[in-house]
């Protein structure tokens, strides 16, 4: 009986991260946001950003409704459940 001895390895991938405004590579780790993304700070220019964000756009109904809710000065917490 022949035994061989078998090691994987892991292939690890390295992304490069590009600072959005200046396209510096010289980016560090700045914590995290509300919902567990990381976030980044570019070395070179102080940007602070998160690699993917998620752009929601908020339709104009809504828009109207807390405008017409901010005028009836109703709290920012009752705009936010009427709104959502």
């Amino acid at each position: 009986m022949c035994y061989t001895d078998q090691k994987i390895f892991q292939k690890e991938v390295h992304f490069i991260i590009f600072c959005p405004v200046c396209k510096s590579e010289r980016i560090v780790k700045n914590g995290s946001i509300h919902n567990k993304k990381q976030k980044f700070m570019c070395k070179e220019c102080g940007r602070q950003f998160v690699e993917e964000p998620e752009n929601r756009i908020i339709p104009d109904e809504t828009k109207e409704l807390i405008d017409r809710l901010l005028l009836e000065k109703i709290s920012l917490a009752g705009i936010a459940r009427a709104a959502s």
